[in-house]
């Protein structure tokens, strides 16, 4: 993954957020991501963000659970292994209902948290670089990539006119890995990785 340059600012007060949301939506600036420590209602509408596409996959997992399971009991009953339970037929729907219903819920349950999982990149002994320690704790934090073009200072003296309680450019990789929280990045090494500014 290739490392890119961020300003990050922190705040405390979701009104503060929701005005650097608008503001850097219409100056231009790359968002790259806001990290709250609680769900922040309407904040995912504001960053134009799309509805999520979970519930339709969640759809196809229960789909994929209600063939499953009636055809593997099919095959059993008619093809595999028929048997005569007191002259009742070999593919007795009534009774497979309940079967497929519990195979149906946890197959879609199951398929669901795996691809939460897998879009918000969480997965055992993977690392994603954490912008502020507090970000799960108090403070909403806003990073901002560094494109080309873009002045540094420039985005810091924003952040300063929006309240931002604590500044800071960091160097990191924008993507995951796998890696070890114990052990510094290759690049958390270099010095002048992070630059801390309190205004």
């Amino acid at each position: 993954m290739p490392v890119k340059n961020f300003v990050v600012g922190c705040f405390t007060e979701e009104p503060a957020i929701f005005k650097a949301v608008k503001k850097v939506r219409a100056s231009g600036h790359k968002l790259h991501n806001i990290y709250t420590p609680y769900p922040v209602h309407g904040l995912d509408e504001a960053m134009g963000l799309r509805q999520t596409s979970l519930h339709t996959a969640g759809f196809f997992y229960g789909l994929f659970g209600v063939i499953a399971a009636l055809s593997g009991m099919a095959f059993v009953t008619v093809h595999s292994w028929p048997l005569n339970f007191d002259g009742k037929p070999h593919f007795p729907l009534p009774s497979f209902i309940p079967i497929t219903f519990e195979f149906t819920v946890l197959v879609s349950s199951v398929g669901m948290v795996l691809t939460f999982c897998w879009l918000n990149q969480l997965m055992p002994f993977v690392k994603k670089h954490v912008f502020h320690p507090r970000q799960t704790d108090d403070l909403i934090v806003m990073v901002l990539e560094v494109s080309e073009g873009t002045n540094p200072e420039e985005l810091k003296t924003w952040f300063k006119d929006l309240n931002a309680i604590e500044i800071s450019e960091q160097r990191a990789e924008e993507g995951w890995w796998f890696g070890n929280y114990a052990k510094p990045a290759h690049y958390e090494k270099q010095p002048g990785a992070e630059e801390v500014i309190v205004p």
